[in-house]
């Protein structure tokens, strides 16, 4: 991709109010704010040290929201600094003194005067980042299937009232308040992002209200004083009404926000319905839950050949055969299919346990999914509810605040309750099943795509546990970070298991700058192999006391790394756009990227991604790797939990068993305790 994006995605109009028709609301009691903001947007002086937790605002309309600063290029002798420090725990002392030399020899060669082209593109478009394009191609021309590589999921708590997580109710509950988020967004009201340093201070309601009275000239600096920092929203503009279209090479973005409808799946069968009317205003929520109960109610046979395993294929196979879908006069069914404010699964059983979430959030069975959307809102039989979503157009922090406010309005302020009655509307008249001819290359299609999509879920393993002895509050009261904690037991676990340190991948969000997308943080360092091979290796030869300084040691440079890195200071998306950079020029590729260190350090075997939201239940997502380990965790206030995916050159079961020992040992050593081998 260029430096600036398809048309598809424009970066100017990202977060426009829409049509005044939409800042009408239903006339349902609802969670989300009213009311206008107003003024400019200006910039913090720095960014927030994390921003993957969850955030709450400090002005009212999108219009009023505190502006986000420029994403920073760094300087290309801290990015080489980092980059080495993050090799040395990988390799031997020769393998390393290779790797230095090509890595000076880039930063004094090849590599300045890319960085030098770089830093001048990045002035040239300061409407932007200078990662927006570059992260957008790496995407978008990605020819492996989203199933597993791409796509991650986010199941939700359930319901608080046990009653309120009937199937029809909670579907009704949660499609209300997907739309009553939307509408909020689009008509200006929603709260900007915010990152709290200190909530007691800044996410209080009088602090709301005086920022909000305040002239923009001088609320940012309001915010910055108590440490609240804004945070990009322009991905939310693709939150609805898009998907992902596959293209030969390179796939497409597409936005429709004039459509009206919302796609429905169940049993591997397609139907739409508007959830708008021509005025803009919402359907009643007794109307929608009377056209869901009649898809529930619907007999129909699941098709033979069902469309939906076609998302989960090869891009450019998958396109070919978009593109005879479309010749062979589907056109108007995948139109509505695209343009859909979002899709909805309903699958026809309950959860058994959370292995059994996870495999239904994270690929399900194939037939009741479309993959390409946005994102799916999926409900079983039983009312547990969960997000698959689609990963080009926008990352978790988006995902996430959709879903805190949908489970807080769906729970607070549930639109329908188990006493409700569906309308009485002719629903066989406003729902609309969406049939597809296929012809045969597209049931072979369908064929094949179904058996990729067997094999591949049957390669996939996924195992979990909840360590008890402590989290996140007994921690802090020993002064470490309960992240560092975390990766620290990821590293040492990983020692115990394979004798081993590798690539490890942590993401961190870099929505404090305007367009930011996410750096990484590299968990595996000097500190942590050194503190792994005492606590694995080494016992008897080191005190409790040694070993709780090892721990400290292991926090601090871990505090440190997720600084750099929450504020445009990491060392990865820096080099990725150089090289980027580098062959959108025709130019050979660097030697410094021929590296095999480098290669490695890329290929990241365990790959991890936290959040915490009294929303979520758990997240997951696959492997990046073959030989990989995918591990979404949460470090809650007494319980760290782990949810680990895994092909079969892996072993997640004693991966976790490994990690849960580290974890047993780390927690006694914080304790003063003295532990066994």
């Amino acid at each position: 991709m260029p430096s600036s994006v398809p048309p598809v995605w424009d970066l100017d109009t990202q977060t426009q109010k829409g049509n005044p028709a939409s800042q009408h609301s239903d006339k349902e009691q609802s969670s989300f704010p009213k009311g206008q903001g107003r003024g400019q947007r200006e910039r913090p002086t720095r960014a927030p040290r994390c921003a993957t937790r969850s955030v709450r605002a400090v002005c009212s309309g999108a219009g009023s929201a505190l502006q986000v600063t420029i994403l920073p290029v760094p300087k290309l002798e801290d990015t080489i600094k980092r980059y080495l420090n993050a090799q040395k725990p990988l390799l031997n002392d020769e393998q390393f003194r290779k790797t230095e030399e090509l890595a000076h020899a880039f930063e004094k060669g090849i590599g300045r005067e890319l960085h030098e082209q770089l830093v001048a593109q990045d002035n040239q478009n300061k409407h932007t980042s200078y990662i927006t394009g570059p992260w957008f191609d790496m995407y978008l021309k990605a020819r492996e299937p989203l199933l597993l590589n791409f796509n991650p999921f986010m199941s939700f708590n359930p319901d608080p009232k046990p009653e309120y997580n009937d199937q029809l109710i909670r579907a009704t509950n949660m499609t209300v308040s997907a739309i009553r988020f939307m509408k909020t967004f689009r008509a200006g009201y929603l709260e900007p992002e915010v990152f709290h340093l200190n909530p007691k201070k800044s996410d209080t309601e009088i602090f709301k209200k005086i920022i909000r009275f305040v002239p923009s000239s001088v609320s940012w600096f309001g915010a910055y004083m108590v440490n609240a920092y804004p945070l990009d929203m322009s991905q939310y503009f693709r939150l609805f009404n898009s998907t992902r279209i596959p293209k030969l090479n390179k796939d497409e973005l597409y936005t429709d926000e004039k459509a009206k409808h919302l796609l429905v799946l169940r049993n591997g069968n397609f139907y739409v319905f508007d959830v708008i009317d021509r005025d803009g205003n919402m359907l009643k929520p007794s109307e929608i839950q009377a056209h869901l109960k009649y898809i529930l109610s619907d007999n129909s046979p699941a098709p033979a050949f069902p469309l939906g395993y076609l998302t989960s294929e090869n891009r450019d196979t998958w396109a070919l055969l978009r593109k005879n879908l479309l010749e062979n006069g589907n056109e108007e069914a995948l139109q509505k299919v695209d343009s859909a404010m979002f899709c909805l699964s309903l699958d026809d059983f309950p959860i058994k346990d959370l292995v059994h979430l996870s495999h239904t959030m994270l690929h399900g069975d194939g037939a009741n999914r479309w993959y390409d959307k946005s994102f799916s809102l999926i409900i079983t039989k039983d009312g547990t509810a969960g997000i698959n979503f689609e990963h080009a157009w926008g990352d978790g922090v988006a995902v996430l605040r959709f879903q805190n406010e949908v489970f807080k309005d769906s729970t607070m302020t549930p639109a329908i309750s188990p006493q409700s009655q569906p309308a009485l509307v002719d629903s066989s008249r406003a729902v609309q099943k969406l049939d597809f001819k296929l012809n045969d290359a597209l049931k072979a299609g369908i064929t094949k795509a179904k058996q990729t999509f067997d094999a591949t879920v049957e390669s996939l393993s996924l195992n979990m546990i909840q360590f008890q002895e402590g989290g996140k509050e007994l921690l802090k009261q020993k002064k470490v970070s309960p992240d560092a904690v975390a990766q620290l037991a990821f590293q040492m676990a990983f020692l115990r298991q394979y004798d081993q340190t590798v690539a490890t991948y942590e993401s961190c969000s870099t929505a404090a700058f305007k367009h930011g997308r996410t750096e990484t943080i590299r968990p595996a360092s000097v500190h942590t192999k050194k503190c792994s091979e005492a606590f694995v290796k080494g016992l008897s030869k080191h005190s409790t006391e040694e070993l709780r300084n090892l721990i400290m040691e292991c926090s601090k440079y871990h505090g440190r790394l997720t600084k750099e890195a929450a504020m445009g200071q990491g060392f990865d998306r820096h080099l990725f756009s150089l090289r980027y950079l580098a062959l959108s020029k025709g130019l050979p590729l660097p030697q410094f990227y021929q590296d095999q260190a480098y290669v490695r350090l890329n290929h990241n075997i365990i790959s991890t991604s936290t959040l915490v939201s009294p929303a979520v239940q758990l997240g997951g997502f696959g492997p990046t790797v073959a030989d990989g380990f995918g591990v979404g965790y949460q470090v809650q206030d007494d319980w760290i939990g782990c949810n680990v995916s895994s092909y079969p050159t892996r072993n997640g079961k004693e991966y976790l068993q490994c990690i849960h020992k580290s974890l047993e040992d780390i927690f006694n050593v914080l304790k003063g305790k003295k532990i066994g081998s």
